[in-house]
C-alpha cells in the first residue's frame, strides 16, 4: 500500500462496461522526506484510482496497485491498476505524528 493525496476527480464518459458507476481520483502519491522525516514530500507522477472508500479531494488516503488492487472488494474483473482502500486519519514517524486529518493539515510544515 501507498499514501496519497487526493488532487481530483476524473470524468470519463466512454470507458469499458465494468466501470461503470465507479469513481475516479487523480492521486499525487506522498513521500516521507528523507531530509526532514517529519514531514511529506510530493511524488513526482500522478496515478488515477478508483475509490473504493468515499474518498475526496484535498484527502490522504490508502491505495494500493497493481494485482493487489484487483482483490479490492468488487474489483477482480475490472481493468483497474489503482484501488484507494483507505481515508487517512493519522501518520506518525519516529513517534512524531506528522499527520492528523482532524486538523485538515500536514503537521510540521
Amino acid at each position: 500500500m501507498f499514501l496519497a493525496r487526493v488532487e481530483g476527480a476524473i470524468v470519463a464518459t466512454k470507458k469499458d462496461p465494468s466501470m461503470e458507476g465507479r469513481k475516479l481520483l487523480l492521486l499525487r502519491p506522498q513521500l516521507v522526506d528523507e531530509q526532514n522525516p517529519g514531514r511529506f514530500r510530493s511524488g513526482q507522477n500522478t496515478i488515477v484510482a478508483v475509490d473504493s472508500v468515499g474518498a475526496g479531494e484535498g484527502e490522504l488516503v490508502l491505495f494500493c496497485q497493481g494485482s493487489s488492487a484487483r482483490l479490492a472488494p468488487n474489483m477482480k474483473a475490472v481493468p483497474v491498476d489503482a484501488v484507494i482502500v483507505g481515508i487517512v486519519d493519522t501518520v506518525d514517524v519516529r513517534g512524531q505524528q506528522i499527520f492528523n486529518a482532524r486538523h485538515h493539515e500536514e503537521l510540521g510544515r
